[in-house]
């Protein structure tokens, strides 16, 4: 949405702008996401997010709508968000993306999830197990406090 069309919009009655901004989300979508719904009765906050969110998901020019489709496919599925994913999935199929392509990206979301997983968990084991009582991960600023569980033997 252009900023003078935002501007001029912003001129109108809190309850006129909801239902605009409603009908552009379900023209783009299909579909009123559950969180707009959920919020569409709170103005000053589904104004300004929609605004916001619009901005970045529909109105970022250097990247086409499949790409950002794709790439909120990836997050959602690599955040277990099963709505998210599902909204998302029915977007880029409108947008003529394949279901390999899809799946494709699901697959390539879920080897970064995993080595993120992988990269968290063993740091973590070499932490605890080559920390001393004296020498304590320095990256976390939680480590540098006196603990106040009871010692194990």
């Amino acid at each position: 949405m252009e900023l003078e069309k935002i501007k001029e919009m912003l001129d109108g009655e809190p309850e006129e702008v909801v239902e605009k901004l409603l009908e552009d989300i379900k023209k783009q979508y299909g579909e009123v996401p559950y969180i707009a719904n959920f919020i569409k009765d709170m103005p000053e906050l589904f104004i300004s997010r929609t605004i916001y969110t619009n901005s970045i998901m529909r109105e970022f020019k250097r990247m086409d709508p499949k790409t950002v489709e794709l790439i909120s496919i990836a997050v959602a599925s690599a955040l277990k968000c099963g709505h998210c994913l599902k909204t998302h999935i029915r977007v880029a199929k409108k947008l003529g993306v394949s279901r390999e392509e899809i799946f494709d990206t699901i697959l390539i979301s879920s080897t970064v999830a995993n080595a993120s997983i992988l990269a968290e968990g063993t740091r973590a084991i070499n932490s605890e197990f080559s920390a001393t009582d004296d020498k304590k991960d320095p990256s976390c600023m939680f480590c540098n406090f006196a603990s106040e569980l009871p010692e194990q033997r």
